[in-house]
């Protein structure tokens, strides 16, 4: 099959590449290329912040940091044949991150941004598969790398609705970050002051920092627009579930991945939301852990999502208990469906079996819940 490249060169901010990527989620941003189904794109990514954090900075410099840079993210992918009501399989083959990253503490931002109100910087050297910093000495992080976000395009419609139930939870006391041009690529009037920001995942994915995509992962994706418009950034070498400062290891990376068209599949399944898959166990990432009584998971695992959005579209600020319900309202209807089964069955089967994981709690307003389950289960 065809293999694609897109490259990013490091040096530059985003807005001086825009043709490569952008910021904001919007249908009408043009592909940064076109491929057909089944083909793999090498999509080179900037870090989180867009390459603004040198190695010589200070925590007194977070205070310059530009934030409606956040998230260049490289793309959209055009993948021929996709169209609304589809599922677009996003199979990752190699996550390459680079030998720098960072973490940081930003006054207001994080889960404890009540307790934590002084900024701090971790300056991380990445080699032999562990992370290191002068500022956490006799630490060493292994890395596990993935990528923050990846989504799709939303619909004109869905990108409606997104704002204004956002508005309306800003109007309750929520905290919201609504379109805004500044910083924004590209700056198109009519996209950069009308498009969805990257700090929250919302239907179509986004940032929702889920540690277990690493390569041999799936992420399965409801297709909005035709051709999907897949797009990445944002890259972690390592990261713990919740994210709970708001920035894990932070990277710049190149993605490797496949992609694939499953036509009809998501309207066939009702899914909503993003899901995905994965060969390995589903607490260390890798096949071959032992699990309870030695036996050894060899069929992997699959999960299901779930974000702070009620079921009639009432959007919740910060809500886990919201999410976590969704995320496991959709493993049931998964269970139900993959395996011929009722949804008391599955119920019950999601009540002995499956876990639920808290993936990212900082991407406000929206908190995003995995519900896992292992494959090794099923006999058959």
């Amino acid at each position: 099959m065809a293999h694609t490249h897109i490259h990013i060169d490091p040096a530059l901010p985003l807005a001086r590449q825009a043709d490569k990527g952008h910021n904001r989620w919007h249908p009408d941003i043009a592909p940064a290329v076109r491929i057909a189904s089944g083909s793999t794109v090498e999509m080179e990514t900037l870090d989180g912040l867009d390459g603004q954090i040198t190695p010589r900075w200070t925590a007194a410099d977070l205070a310059s940091i530009e934030m409606g840079r956040v998230h260049p993210l490289t793309g959209p992918v055009y993948v021929d044949g996709a169209q609304p009501g589809d599922l677009l399989a996003v199979k990752i083959e190699q996550i390459l991150p680079a030998s720098r990253g960072f973490t940081l503490i930003m006054p207001g931002f994080g889960f404890l941004r009540d307790l934590f109100t002084t900024p701090f910087l971790v300056h991380w050297e990445m080699a032999d598969g562990f992370a290191r910093s002068e500022q956490l000495p006799g630490i060493r992080i292994a890395g596990a790398p993935f990528m923050g976000v990846m989504g799709v395009a939303p619909s004109h419609d869905l990108l409606k609705r997104i704002v204004a139930r956002e508005a309306e939870l800003a109007g309750r006391g929520g905290i919201v970050m609504p379109p805004d041009a500044v910083g924004a690529v590209p700056a198109t009037e009519g996209i950069a002051a009308r498009a969805v920001r990257t700090i929250a995942p919302h239907e179509t994915g986004g940032n929702f920092d889920i540690k277990q995509l690493t390569a041999g992962a799936t992420l399965y994706l409801p297709v909005q627009v035709p051709g999907a418009l897949f797009s990445v950034g944002d890259a972690h070498f390592a990261q713990g579930d919740g994210e709970s400062c708001g920035t894990a290891v932070e990277t710049s990376a190149t993605f490797v991945a496949r992609f694939e068209v499953l036509k009809g599949e998501a309207t066939r399944r009702r899914q909503r939301d993003p899901s995905y898959a994965h060969g390995g166990h589903a607490h260390h990432g890798a096949a071959g852990v032992h699990g309870a009584h030695g036996v050894t998971p060899s069929k992997g695992y699959y999960a299901t999502t779930g974000m702070s959005v009620r079921s009639d579209g009432r959007a919740e600020s910060e809500d886990i208990t919201l999410a976590a319900r969704n995320a496991l309202v959709n493993m049931i209807d998964y269970i139900a469906d993959a395996y011929s089964l009722t949804r008391e069955q599955a119920y019950c089967i999601a009540s002995v079996a499956v876990d639920l994981r808290i993936s990212q709690v900082v991407d406000v307003p929206n908190m995003t819940v995995s519900a896992v389950l292992p494959l090794d289960i099923f006999e058959r």
